[in-house]
């Protein structure tokens, strides 16, 4: 089984489960207390956050561990925000931020503030001009991930943390994915990361606030991590956090080179292997091991499960494998297609037989889906100058099937109408168009659902 999946998760680095088991004989104590058992839990703690300080670039006392990366991230947002109360209570985020950071701009917004969404272009990448011109004078925060989880583009986080900087205004950057290839680059505020993400155990985040940022922690607050993070700490784990973070930045060079390698070949060949496929993310500027295409006339969730049969555990952001039926936030923030998507995040030490390998099952397991898919004959109706295709109660890749058997039965410059009641069609129909070299006129509201306009150019 090979696992294509490390964006999730990666899986536990020898040197985390080394660690962690030495760790359980001596990090067991109350590292608060002063004999001997507590003074060796303390040693382990704070060799622990020194080494973590130095991979984030920050101070030892500037880094507090939390139960995971979440909860950094929503302790980094409560706290900013309520450090700078009196600033005012606006938020922005880009469009593509982890869902942790939604969910905490939600709050804000049920809670009486205000978000601006910074859009992206279609690689998934934000512009420094964009969040200037987001700021306001009641700007408290501002959020940025270092790197996209889901297509793997590197943010301008540099010229970001500049444009905030001159403005007074503190970055919380979510170095979830990108803290294990190296530090955040430029003059960030505030950091949170996640040590599953890396290699290490599950249930470690951490956090780093820059002395000088008006921070007030929020919830009940106890004597642990500064008051930032109340609770025992899991020492044993959070020594392997800091062990594997060391451990993959020694090797990260090395391999980050050899997966962008694999994975530059597999945003090359399967353009060709694969009829109707569209590679998304940034081509130059992304992380080493992620690569993430799209599948016309694909169900995500029947080709992961196809996959998964011939040995492979690769994610996706098609609408199809979520129970909402709703397009990936990411995906349809830059604009392109979601259906039968597929996430391949190589984690260390993939070898060039596993890439070779599944570059000869998807081809196959794609055409067998698109064969199971294959949409009866559409129902379509001539109306006036048009063709009216009737997809309601039909959900993705089903739309987009029906709408390219029947582009052809119009004359170039006729037009096909499509009634879909599925959110994924305002995504995957557009993007279609672009693919498909049609043009996409835009969408009219229906008696049931939504009129999507196609008119045939070629």
């Amino acid at each position: 089984m090979s696992y294509f999946d490390a964006a999730s998760s990666a899986p536990l680095h020898p040197v985390a489960r080394q660690a962690l088991l030495a760790a359980l004989d001596d990090g067991w104590a109350d590292p608060a207390r002063l004999y001997r058992e507590g003074r060796k839990a303390r040693l382990l703690l704070d060799a622990a956050r020194e080494a973590a300080a130095e991979a984030v670039g920050c101070r030892a006392d500037e880094l507090v561990f939390t139960a995971s990366g979440t909860r950094a991230v929503h302790s980094g947002i409560a706290g900013a925000l309520a450090g700078r109360r009196r600033v005012g209570r606006h938020l922005i985020v880009s469009a593509v931020e982890h869902s942790s950071v939604l969910h905490s701009a939600e709050s804000l917004v049920t809670a009486g503030g205000s978000v601006t969404e910074v859009p992206v272009d279609r690689t998934g990448a934000v512009s420094a001009r964009a969040y200037g011109e987001a700021l306001r004078p009641d700007t408290a925060l501002a959020c940025l991930q270092s790197a996209n989880h889901e297509v793997g583009t590197v943010q301008p986080v540099a010229e970001v943390a500049e444009v905030c900087r001159a403005a007074g205004v503190p970055l919380l950057v979510d170095a979830a994915q990108s803290l294990g290839w190296g530090p955040v680059e430029g003059a960030w505020s505030l950091l949170a990361a996640s040590a599953h993400k890396w290699g290490g155990p599950a249930g470690v985040g951490l956090l780093a606030v820059r002395k000088g940022v008006r921070f007030a922690a929020q919830g009940p607050v106890d004597e642990r991590e500064s008051g930032r993070s109340p609770g025992f700490e899991n020492i044993p784990a959070i020594v392997a956090a800091a062990a594997s973070l060391r451990a993959v930045r020694t090797e990260a060079a090395e391999e980050a080179l050899r997966l962008r390698e694999l994975t530059e070949r597999i945003r090359a060949r399967v353009p060709q292997l694969v009829p109707d496929v569209d590679v998304v993310g940034d081509p130059v500027r992304r992380l080493p091991g992620i690569v993430t295409f799209s599948c016309l006339y694909v169900d995500g969730e029947t080709l992961l499960h196809e996959l998964d049969r011939a040995g492979f555990s690769v994610s996706s952001g098609s609408s199809c494998t979520s129970s909402t039926l709703t397009p990936s936030h990411v995906l349809k923030a830059m604009g392109v297609l979601s259906e039968g998507n597929v996430r391949v995040s190589l984690p260390p030490g993939t070898t060039e037989e596993d890439v070779e390998r599944f570059l000869a099952v998807l081809p196959g397991a794609v055409a067998g889906v698109r064969e199971k898919l294959g949409a009866a004959a559409p129902t379509a109706v001539v109306k006036e100058d048009s063709l009216v295709v009737d997809a309601l109660g039909k959900r993705c890749p089903i739309p987009v099937i029906e709408l390219a058997k029947v582009i052809g039965d119009v004359p170039v410059g006729g037009t096909v109408r499509v009634l879909s009641d599925d959110e994924a069609a305002r995504l995957d129909i557009p993007a279609w168009c672009e693919m498909r070299g049609q043009e996409y006129v835009g969408e009219e509201k229906a008696n049931e659902g939504t009129a999507y306009l196609v008119r045939r150019v070629s």
